[in-house]
């Protein structure tokens, strides 16, 4: 690895002190980390099932509460919920004691987060939730606590050293928090049979969207396809492969069904003087690499990555619909 310059205010020492610092952060949560799912293997396990149960059949949504660095990492769990197929949403302790109360149904349940779990804000919504049989979920380091003794099922995340010297900025505890919520969203997702395609419906944007769109959505049909019968000579195979423009020629039986594929590295592999009186069954690859209509275009650059192909024919029934090119997967954004 090559080494990195220093900032230009650091000498030697004080960047090794800097990065000794960076791993006791490090090796601190990875601790708290290990804990907690020493606990999940352990007590922590009935209630997070039991959690599951809660959520997944939930008429209505999941409200994510929390205060300070807790309300900070619960906005980041009701996000991953909501993307993965369990609504969700944060509400403020301090917002809903002055009328956002009014956003919580009897058919939701509140996911609230206190590490000590005395957090004087959510003492509203505790009652609220009381008052009104929703159902409370908690996160908290104690299960004594006034939060741990409302909740309806209370997740009590083991005690763990913070990373900041002093013990006092919450660092480890966030991190363990955050893992739990990251693990409850997956158990949900699970739970429910979310898939990809049920993922691209609340992610259509960026890198990401582009991953999940499908070859149907980019591969060229009809007439943009560079078909050849068996049969046909390479003298014409070679004129449609440069009249459509993908490198390859797609062949197909007297019914239709793929028989093999033309590419330019086929064309050069049998390269000689009597090449283009040879019919397209002589120089084809057999079994080319073919794809369905619904394969996601992540795993289409994987396939084009993997096996070092151009392009991807696209069947359905045995008969090119479609051919996906490495250049659709660029200009989709997917590469």
């Amino acid at each position: 690895m090559t080494p990195q310059p220093l900032p230009l205010d650091l000498d030697p020492a004080s960047a090794d002190a800097v990065l000794a610092s960076a791993l006791r952060t490090v090796a601190t949560e990875r601790g708290g980390l290990a804990a907690l799912e020493e606990a999940l293997c352990d007590g922590l396990g009935a209630p997070f099932a039991a959690a599951v149960a809660t959520l997944k059949d939930l008429g209505g949504r999941v409200i994510v509460t929390g205060m300070g660095k807790s309300g900070h990492v619960g906005r980041k769990i009701a996000a991953t919920l909501a993307s993965t197929g369990t609504p969700a949403h944060f509400v403020h302790p301090g917002e809903a004691s002055h009328g956002d109360l009014g956003m919580i149904m009897r058919e939701d349940a509140i996911l609230a987060l206190s590490w000590s779990g005395e957090t004087g804000e959510l003492s509203d919504l505790i009652a609220y939730a009381k008052r009104h049989g929703v159902a409370l979920v908690a996160f908290t380091s104690s299960a004594d606590s006034t939060l741990g003794r409302a909740a309806d099922v209370c997740l009590t995340l083991p005690k763990a050293k913070e990373a900041c010297p002093n013990g006092l900025a919450p660092t480890t505890s966030t991190t363990m928090q955050l893992a739990l919520g990251d693990a409850l969203a997956v158990a949900l997702l699970e739970a429910r049979g979310f898939t990809a395609q049920d993922f691209r419906l609340y992610h259509p944007g960026g890198k990401l969207g582009a991953l999940l769109k499908t070859a149907k959505d980019v591969m060229h049909v009809g007439e943009r396809l560079p078909l050849a019968p068996v049969g046909t000579p390479m003298s014409e195979a070679l004129r449609i492969q440069s009249e459509k423009s993908f490198g390859c020629t797609i062949v197909v039986d007297a019914d239709g069904r793929l028989a093999g594929i033309v590419t330019d590295g086929d064309v050069r592999r049998h390269m000689a003087n009597d090449l283009l009186s040879r019919t397209v069954e002589e120089v084809m690859t057999k079994r080319p690499l073919a794809i369905g209509p619904d394969m996601l275009l992540g795993e289409a650059l994987e396939l084009v990555e993997t096996r070092k192909v151009s392009a991807l024919v696209v069947v359905a029934e045995g008969r090119p619909i479609g051919l996906v090119h490495v250049l659709d997967l660029l200009r989709a954004g997917a590469a």
